[in-house]
């Protein structure tokens, strides 16, 4: 049975790059039929990561922005988990240099997770850990990527790039700094081999259709069920649903065998004009969401991690959500400043072209 948590999202925030690129382009590029490929994906345009651009100078952009709502000094922070497929250096941590960048100090612990595109959530997992421990009384979960996919293959019209970052911390009686509190959490794993990358290897390699049932619906269809029948909630009683969006297809059916209506759905999906973020995509899903949502709201959010596993949550908006809203940089303003680049542009910025 999930135990009750009493944990807070003290602040949150994201960044995507301004570059895009369409489908389209993609499509044309690759002599391939764009209204299938677009049928089939659900994507407009995706997110494209500039030349000094990687998946840590995105965390740390995110990580401002979660800091102003915050509004806690960067040296309160005690512990640093970054999530991503995408660490620039194969042996040395990513999260150590966020921290460094962001001055919280040395006083901290930190690692890099990685679990597929739910390494953010299962960083939010671990942050959450050591708050209701007391082993700290901030920290922050990080989900962030400039993810891959090889020239002509399906993953290049949707591996985009970008992340979100939360600061996690317990709820203190007389002392209200929550933006929403995470009240329950579970996961479920196996060993479904759908998407991987060895060692030295460019491009992820991917099962094709097969990532879908037994993989991805598989995993997130069971995993919010089970937190439904072990919290006793039902799915009407959320007012927002995020799952985790590799394509715009894959949430949208997700959500018709769980029941969950377009209105639920409203801001937890943000793929079709941004891509597939992978560490970064339900998460940013999340920040959309708590940058519209109104308080006392509840909120369900269930990530998927190829090979293979879900995290779910159950999070309720507190009073102070709207005045959060106010501060810094939200999605939609990272969504709207957007400059196109062609598809010789685009090879040469995720490096396909050395």
């Amino acid at each position: 049975m999930v135990k009750k948590l009493n944990i807070g999202i003290v602040g949150f925030g994201c960044y995507i790059p301004k570059f895009r690129i369409r489908t389209e382009d993609i499509a044309v590029a690759n002599n391939q039929n764009v209204d299938l490929i677009k049928g089939a994906l659900l994507i407009n345009e995706k997110t494209v990561p500039n030349k000094d651009e990687d998946s840590i100078s995105i965390a740390v952009e995110a990580c401002k922005n979660a800091l102003l709502r915050a509004k806690i000094a960067s040296s309160r922070i005690k512990a640093i988990y970054m999530g991503s497929e995408s660490h620039p250096y194969a042996v040395k941590a990513s999260s150590a240099i966020v921290g460094e960048v962001l001055g919280v100090g040395n006083d901290f612990t930190a690692a890099d997770v990685e679990f597929a595109c739910k390494a953010g959530t299962a960083a939010i997992q671990m942050i959450a850990g050591q708050v209701e421990a007391e082993m700290i009384d901030y920290g922050l979960a990080i989900g962030s990527d400039t993810s891959q996919g090889a020239p002509g293959d399906a993953l290049e019209y949707s591996a985009a790039a970008g992340g979100a970052a939360f600061i996690i911390g317990k709820n203190k009686v007389g002392k209200e700094e929550s933006a929403a509190n995470i009240l329950y959490t579970l996961s479920r794993t196996t060993d479904t081999p759908d998407f991987w990358r060895r060692n030295n290897q460019q491009y992820p390699t991917h099962m094709g259709r097969f990532t879908g049932e037994e993989a991805y619906f598989k995993h997130i269809v069971s995993t919010s069920q089970a937190m439904l029948n072990e919290t006793g909630l039902k799915i009407e009683d959320f007012d927002h649903v995020i799952f985790h969006q590799p394509n715009g297809k894959f949430p949208l059916k997700a959500a018709k065998v769980l029941g969950v209506t377009n209105e639920q759905l409203k801001y937890g999906i943000v793929v079709h004009d941004i891509g597939n973020t992978y560490s970064g995509s339900s998460l940013l899903g999340l920040v959309n969401v708590l940058e519209n949502a109104l308080p006392n709201q509840k909120i369900l959010l269930t990530s998927y991690g190829s090979g293979s596993g879900s995290d779910c949550f159950v999070i309720e908006t507190t009073n102070l959500i709207t005045e959060k809203q106010k501060i810094g940089k939200n999605l939609l303003n990272y969504m709207q400043n957007k400059q196109y680049v062609n598809y010789n542009q685009y090879r040469q910025m995720v490096k396909m072209i050395h």
